[in-house]
């Protein structure tokens, strides 16, 4: 491991910073419904595995020496496989909404700074034969597409099993002291010089033979990064203002195809679908309520993993959009939707959000918490897998992730697995105090643009 991937990113640094307030806490919850009770030996040797695949689930976190660099990740010495990995019986009624209820609390409770920073609890007894698996990380262990990627390392493609070959052991821990605080500044400086260096060339010569075309660019560049930056000072949304530390989880399913054929009718992409039914039932739920909304800003991760990448991590960007909401027609909303999100898509300050945290994490951390919270939702879209997986024995039926609000009024996420789109929705109770109400106005959103693909 380089000495900068030993350490938390900027991007990750920033996340962390802003946890002192409780209401930012980046913390996944994911949650696999089984339709039996996986085997509980070969699930434990199932995650054990998988620690062994991404080492960080067997890391701390470490503070560097005077904050000359980020937190350093260092193998946790008294790692007890048994502390993360629990198993517990759900209380009657044993169903889904009892799973949800143990899952929020999940999501609500802080991580113990000195241990690895994940959980995870198997639950027996859903519907009587059933049982589900809830998953706790920090955002910082991975992303969304890095949480597949590690699925794939680890589930099954039958009941049977996958014969794996052992993965080795992680490398011994390097010297965490100075010197490692010295070697992680260097390998940044480095990589900053080399990157200068290699640019250096063609920025002269762009400026030279298309004098004009370069000053365009530049000026884009500032202006891209200022979009990047740009502090948010009011709340969009008259009716989601409230924020607090309750949380509550609801979910959705739809068919995949029915999702996708709704945006092949348009010709627009999944992503663009999934946000337009998000927002006609945003639209719908201030209408219950009285009120009226032209526009909502948005948090949407963008995906800035390579294909080199390391399993795990945190390889993503936050971009904050602003989608417009009072467009009647359903298609010409999922058309306004793609025109913004793919102008943000190419937005050429989005590779530099590194650098822009880093500058970031130099500024007072209640500057930026308060910015955050005048953000109205987040909303992801996660690739899954399109056929059946198992684990430890046990078929996943539905696979819902509960990403963390970031100081919005609700997460919603979609999943999609095995020909279904799994929708998590983690609300935010000061904002949302009627979740089923959200939920259902949500569905009818999904119920509408599923029907654009007839």
């Amino acid at each position: 491991m380089s000495p900068r991937e030993s350490h938390m990113s900027q991007s990750d640094l920033f996340s962390w910073k802003m946890e002192r307030d409780p209401a930012l806490r980046s913390t996944i919850v994911s949650v696999l419904t089984l339709d039996t009770d996986p085997d509980w030996d070969r699930l434990v040797r199932t995650i054990d595995r998988g620690t062994r695949i991404v080492p960080k689930l067997r890391d701390r976190l470490v503070t560097a020496p005077f904050g000359l660099a980020p937190p350093r990740w260092t193998p946790d010495s008294d790692f007890d496989l048994s502390w993360h990995l629990r198993r517990a019986a759900l209380p009657e009624p044993a169903n889904l909404s009892a799973v949800l209820e143990f899952a929020r609390t999940e999501a609500m409770t802080a991580f113990d700074p000195v241990r690895p920073l994940w959980r995870s609890t198997l639950l027996s007894g859903l519907d009587g034969a059933g049982g589900a698996l809830v998953l706790t990380v920090h955002h910082s262990l991975t992303d969304g597409i890095g949480g597949i990627q590690i699925a794939t390392e680890v589930l099954d493609f039958d009941r049977a099993g996958t014969d794996r070959s052992h993965p080795p052991e992680p490398p011994p821990d390097r010297d965490g002291g100075l010197r490692d605080t010295v070697a992680w500044n260097w390998s940044v400086g480095s990589d900053l010089l080399r990157s200068g260096i290699t640019a250096a060339p063609p920025t002269v010569w762009r400026a030279f033979t298309h004098p004009v075309r370069a000053v365009h660019d530049g000026a884009a560049l500032a202006t891209s990064l200022v979009r990047l930056v740009e502090p948010a000072t009011t709340t969009l949304s008259p009716v989601m203002t409230e924020r607090g530390l309750g949380r509550r989880l609801a979910v959705l399913d739809i068919p995949v195809a029915r999702l996708r054929g709704a945006a092949h009718a348009v010709g627009c992409s999944m992503n663009d679908a999934f946000l337009t039914a998000v927002l006609i039932g945003l639209r719908t739920y201030h209408d219950r309520h009285g009120s009226q909304v032209d526009h909502l800003r948005l948090t949407m991760p963008i995906s800035l993993r390579a294909a080199d990448d390391p399993l795990g991590g945190n390889r993503i960007t936050l971009a904050r959009l602003i989608l417009p909401v009072d467009i009647a027609g359903p298609m010409d909303l999922m058309r306004a939707v793609n025109a913004v999100v793919g102008s943000w898509r190419r937005e050429p300050a989005i590779p530099l959000s590194g650098t822009v945290a880093a500058a970031l994490n130099r500024l007072p951390v209640g500057l930026l918490t308060g910015m955050l919270k005048h953000v109205d939702f987040v909303a992801s879209d996660v690739p899954g897998s399109p056929i059946p997986l198992y684990l430890a024995g046990a078929r996943i039926d539905r696979m819902y992730a509960f990403a963390p609000t970031l100081g919005t009024a609700f997460n919603v996420t979609l999943t999609s697995h095995a020909g279904t789109c799994n929708i998590g929705i983690n609300a935010d109770t000061a904002a949302i105090p009627d979740l089923a109400i959200l939920a259902d106005c949500l569905g009818t959103g999904f119920h509408i643009v599923a029907h654009l693909g007839g």
